[in-house]
């Protein structure tokens, strides 16, 4: 949610940092709307306040004698004016909340204007693989070793599934270990949430109500719940409605589930096989940050994920997004690029993100200052850690041999039960 102190104090300001993500938006109306209901609780507060002074005369006037009936009469008027005063209010803030929530988070002044065509490379890490063979693609490789049952799956469930089998079902766990290992060993604090979450969650975490339709939801269910499309959507709403100490902050959490896409690609040729899917498992971090502290744990999530991906030997990249290509809630991202050689492309398999106080001002999220005694908004961070979807693709085509084998990642061996080989 944005802050509407500040665009009622700076509207050109929010409007501009919102034109950055392709939002053109019309203050005006809003700004009338915020001072009405200024105006509206001043009135009724000074009502509230006539009231309890009448009420609190009544001893004194029945004790002398006085017609207590005209104080009475006047109450009454008094609160049938307050209800009229609450209603109009009540309105009022539903206009106000219907105009901002479906607002997107404003982007951090430094990130640049557009899409993906202004996204900005700022590091690469290994060497792009070299073959003296003529390499083959991961569905190919998959099959053939017997790891992964694309014809199955799209049996029993759809396109856009996969079942894992033997070996593949191993490595795929071993990326989950390891990752799970990783963050237990910094001090991280495990997460098994719920994989069903109320809309309240959906709405906290910035994706209802623009993207309610994006979810798998449950039919005849009341109230209605949807299936988690990322752990972060549980683990934002951990401390909803809580002041937390300034002490306590930041707060780490991992979680591990399975998520669930509504939209799983167009199922080009470059997007075959495990690159999208409507179910895939992953490992989310989540940071609940002070604002001074907020860039810190941003510059920890991105060593932390992009670690992950060093230590398996792949070759990656880092890169800024632009601010039109940053998520709804985020203010800033940076996307952690595993290389796919079968596509020579780059796909994304972590984004690490820093919502700033959006997500916690929709969750009234606060921690009370140590110094102040006053509570502000938390910042809210996250970054998979990691999604395995597009990294199993590229563990099987980066590593691959001559002989259809897949050697496996040193990191992972222990995991693996000792296994270095994947064989045909």
């Amino acid at each position: 949610m944005l802050d509407l102190n500040l665009i009622r104090e700076n509207p050109e300001y929010v409007k501009n940092a919102l034109k950055k993500k392709g939002w053109d938006v019309d203050f005006t109306n809003l700004i009338s709307l915020i001072d009405k209901r200024k105006e509206l609780i001043v009135k009724a507060d000074a009502l509230k306040n006539e009231k309890n002074k009448l009420s609190a005369s009544v001893p004194v006037v029945k004790k002398q004698g006085g017609d207590i009936n005209a104080i009475f009469a006047k109450v009454k008027e008094l609160n049938a004016e307050i209800e009229g005063l609450d209603e109009e209010l009540k309105a009022c803030e539903k206009e106000i909340d219907d105009f901002v929530s479906p607002l997107p988070n404003m982007p951090d002044d430094d990130l640049l204007p557009g899409e993906k065509e202004n996204n900005k490379v700022i590091k690469t890490v290994g060497k792009k693989p070299e073959f003296s063979f003529k390499p083959k693609d991961h569905v190919e490789l998959c099959e053939k070793l017997g790891i992964i049952d694309y014809a199955r799956a799209a049996k029993i469930s759809g396109r856009g599934t996969w079942i894992y089998k033997g070996l593949g079902a191993r490595l795929e766990w071993a990326l989950i270990n390891y990752f799970i290992s990783e963050h237990l060993k910094d001090g991280y604090e495990f997460i098994l949430p719920p994989h069903l979450l109320n809309y309240e969650s959906g709405f906290v975490a910035g994706q209802f109500p623009k993207f309610k339709e994006d979810v798998f939801w449950l039919e005849n269910q009341e109230p209605r719940k949807f299936i988690l499309p990322t752990a972060e959507t549980a683990l934002v709403n951990l401390h909803r409605n809580e002041i937390l100490e300034e002490d306590e902050l930041p707060k780490k959490y991992f979680a591990y589930t399975p998520c669930y896409r509504c939209e799983a690609g167009s199922y080009r040729t470059e997007e075959r096989g495990m690159v999208r899917g409507y179910q895939f498992n992953k490992v989310e971090m989540v940071h609940y940050a002070t604002e001074k502290n907020s860039k810190q744990s941003f510059e920890e999530l991105v060593n932390k994920a992009s670690s992950l991906v060093e230590k398996l030997g792949l070759h990656f990249q880092i890169s800024k997004l632009a601010a039109g290509d940053c998520s709804h809630s985020m203010a800033r991202t940076y996307d952690i690029e595993v290389w796919i050689p079968s596509m020579n492309i780059y796909k994304e398999v972590s984004s690490v993100s820093n919502a700033n106080d959006y997500q916690a001002r929709r969750g009234a999220i606060r921690y009370r200052d140590k110094e102040t005694h006053k509570t502000k908004y938390c910042h809210t961070l996250n970054a998979s850690g990691l999604a395995t979807s597009r990294l199993f693709p590229a563990i099987i085509e980066q590593y691959q041999n001559e002989d259809g084998s897949v050697t496996v990642p040193e990191v992972l061996v222990p995991f693996m039960g000792g296994i270095k080989v994947i064989k045909p």
